[in-house]
């Protein structure tokens, strides 16, 4: 594998299999064009790592993006909470069928009874937001963030449609997991994910690790900034809680568990997860789901135009599937999250492929944005 490459506007460090040359030169393109701080990018290949690059500057003092930056990449962490969700139902810990309640009672006030564990994996159980307006610091508050959800009423007749559940999903697939296994979720995928495939993501943040977090440069538009009517479920999702993308500067919010947002890695370690997903549940002799739960995921649970990011999205089990509006791969049997901002994940079943990208500069427009689609798409006209 070739090294450093020098001689460039910018300096991309890390390895590239030949064969995988274009999505190197995808990854520097943007770099070219002034689209990027800092960022990394990984790709593998039955479990193999092909790419593993990075470039850059992790903060705007010129700090260099280093082979052990790590990031806040907001909604990617879904593909995480997720999986971890994969995995206590693969056990039989939990039915996808089943009504929430039946795992957490107190989430039935308000006419939740049923409500379903797939409505809370396709974003479809009605509990985009809040009734009320939140302020940051509530969100590091565990036990209450729960409870405020456990008694609301849900947005719309559940499973009906999707509405993006942007912050609120994470703590309802953790509270389903810590009430069968008495684990937070951070703490569950640490113990069953990270540490058994040695990726360095966390859902909850060590401060010792402080130090190695780019700092995020905030997209020119919030989500808050976009609802025309703040009575829509749009509205009341976006409204309710002011985020400014300054948040993850801040050592609670890193340390907080918010496994919707706050998961924090590179391409590296989200590669490095994926890959077992690519692979049929399975890398380097580490089983993380069957091949019958891995199966889940294609599920259609929605399609149609999400009622909160108001384009048109299919839902399987706790992932995006292919739509009209996402870019396809050479099959259709492959899944994908990305983060606001601009991170993204994409999974293939046939090609054994994982994609991961992760950077500081975060754009405005949806996912996935020109940076992420060049790299996807450089990686598909390869093995395609």
């Amino acid at each position: 594998m070739p090294g450093d490459t020098t001689g460039e506007a910018v300096e991309v460090h890390g390895d590239c299999d030949g064969r995988f040359q274009p999505v190197r030169d995808a990854f520097a393109r943007n770099f070219d064009e002034d689209l990027e701080l800092g960022a990394c990018v990984a790709v593998t290949l039955d479990a193999e790592p092909v790419v593993d690059l990075w470039a850059g500057n992790a903060d705007e003092q010129d700090r260099p993006w280093a082979a052990d930056t790590i990031v806040n990449v907001y909604s990617t962490t879904k593909t995480m909470a997720a999986l971890c969700v994969l995995m206590v139902a693969d056990r039989g810990l939990v039915d996808f069928d089943a009504p929430v309640a039946d795992y957490w009672p107190e989430f039935a006030q308000n006419g939740k009874d049923g409500v379903l564990v797939r409505h809370v994996m396709s974003h479809s159980s009605g509990l985009p937001g809040f009734d009320d307006p939140i302020e940051v610091d509530e969100f590091y508050d565990w036990d209450a963030i729960v409870g405020r959800l456990a008694a609301q009423a849900p947005m719309w007749e559940p499973g009906t449609a999707s509405g993006y559940h942007a912050v609120t999903q994470g703590y309802l697939q953790g509270e389903i997991v810590r009430r069968v296994t008495g684990k937070t979720l951070g703490t569950f995928f640490r113990e069953e994910v990270a540490e058994p495939l040695q990726a360095d993501f966390h859902i909850g943040l060590p401060p010792e690790h402080d130090a190695r977090v780019a700092e995020l440069l905030p997209p020119d538009r919030l989500p808050m900034n976009t609802p025309a009517d703040p009575d829509s479920v749009q509205g009341r999702t976006f409204l309710r809680m002011p985020f400014t993308a300054l948040e993850p500067r801040t050592g609670a919010w890193r340390a907080a568990e918010i496994p919707a947002a706050g998961g924090i890695g590179n391409a590296r370690s989200i590669a490095r997860v994926l890959s077992a997903l690519a692979c049929g549940g399975e890398a380097d002799g580490v089983r993380l789901l069957s091949e019958g739960g891995l199966a889940k995921v294609l599920e259609q649970q929605t399609d149609g135009k999400d009622l909160v990011l108001a384009r048109h999205i299919r839902f399987g089990i706790g992932y995006g599937l292919w739509s009209e509006d996402s870019f396809e791969g050479p099959t259709d049997r492959w899944f994908y999250w990305g983060g606001w901002g601009g991170s993204h994940a994409r999974i293939d079943l046939d090609a054994r492929l994982s994609i991961a990208y992760a950077m500081n500069r975060m754009a405005s427009a949806g996912t996935p944005d020109v940076r992420a689609r060049r790299i996807v798409e450089a990686a598909y006209a390869i093995i395609g």
